[in-house]
């Protein structure tokens, strides 16, 4: 647990040396996530609370969510879109990928929503992680899929949900909002932060580049991109200039791979890299580290 300044001088004066330390933070309530909506651009925005960040779409005629975070914030999510709709339901709910940071609110937004949409391979994915949690409650997976491409007009907005193989997941799908010109990239893109590689669950890091460089190539220049994750401080809606880079992120992390390989280097030699040249800034954390996407990229690039 954390501990603020005041409760560290506090501690360390001695003044409450007659109170165990379990007792006294036991009653300090854990604090509320901090949650906002912000405008991106046409109706479309983010939300952000606690786990990736959710894109959503308020017009006269439809009502739209990207991704859903945890339960609680869901809820907080949920009620906030219906203020700005006016009360209107949900029309529909995206899910950008399986992992539990972007479908653990589902169930919230289900109950008020008409429908939940993905990648035909992603229930399996989250009933495959279940699966591996016995305690875990059963997931609300989508009750519509797609194969390659999904695409319908919402009022006088057209939304497009695309697949393009095998990236940070087997399963990860770009939601692109194409009058507002905004793409939400799901943890198809970390800004400036080590990302996780769900190499168990399907992803290819030598795939991720490909979508990255396809992602810039078919979309306008002025598109607005919505990170998954970003570091802290810095924001989650980007340009075309911080994909790209994302982009060399993975490049620099194959080539230091395909270097150590050649010269006969252990995986844990390789995963001690303390950090990536060009890339030192990039923050980590968690699981989220160097190590860990090295490990993959030699695992992937050392399959046979």
């Amino acid at each position: 647990m954390k501990i603020d300044r005041r409760q560290f001088i506090v501690v360390s004066s001695g003044a409450v040396a007659a109170a165990p330390l379990a007792r006294l933070f036991a009653q300090t309530p854990a604090a509320p996530p901090v949650t906002a909506f912000t405008d991106v651009r046409r109706n479309v925005g983010i939300f952000t609370g606690r786990g990736g960040t959710i894109g959503w779409m308020v017009n006269p005629d439809a009502v739209v969510a990207v991704d859903t975070q945890f339960a609680d914030v869901a809820k907080i999510c949920v009620d906030g879109l219906k203020q700005k709709a006016g009360g209107r339901a949900i029309d529909t709910v995206f899910n950008t990928h399986h992992h539990g940071d972007h479908t653990s609110g589902n169930a919230v937004f289900r109950a008020e929503a008409k429908r939940l949409i993905a990648h035909q391979n992603v229930p399996e994915l989250m009933r495959k992680v279940a699966a591996g949690s016995p305690n875990a409650p059963a997931p609300t997976v989508p009750d519509t899929t797609f194969d390659k491409t999904w695409s319908q007009r919402f009022g006088d907005e057209t939304i497009t949900a695309s697949f393009n193989g095998p990236g940070h997941t087997g399963g990860d799908a770009i939601i692109r909002f194409e009058r507002a010109n905004v793409a939400h990239m799901g943890d198809l893109l970390f800004h400036e932060r080590h990302p996780r590689v769900d190499r168990a669950g399907g992803a290819s890091i030598q795939n991720w580049i490909t979508i990255l460089e396809k992602a810039t190539k078919d979309f306008p220049a002025d598109t607005i991109y919505i990170a998954g994750h970003s570091k802290e401080g810095l924001p989650v809606t980007v340009d075309r200039k911080a994909v790209l880079q994302f982009r060399d992120y993975f490049t620099a992390v194959l080539g230091a791979t395909r270097k150590a390989i050649a010269a006969g280097q252990t995986k844990e030699a390789l995963v001690a890299t303390p950090s990536l040249p060009g890339f030192e800034g990039y923050q980590g954390g968690g699981s989220l580290t160097l190590a860990g996407v090295l490990a993959v990229a030699f695992d992937e690039l050392s399959a046979k």
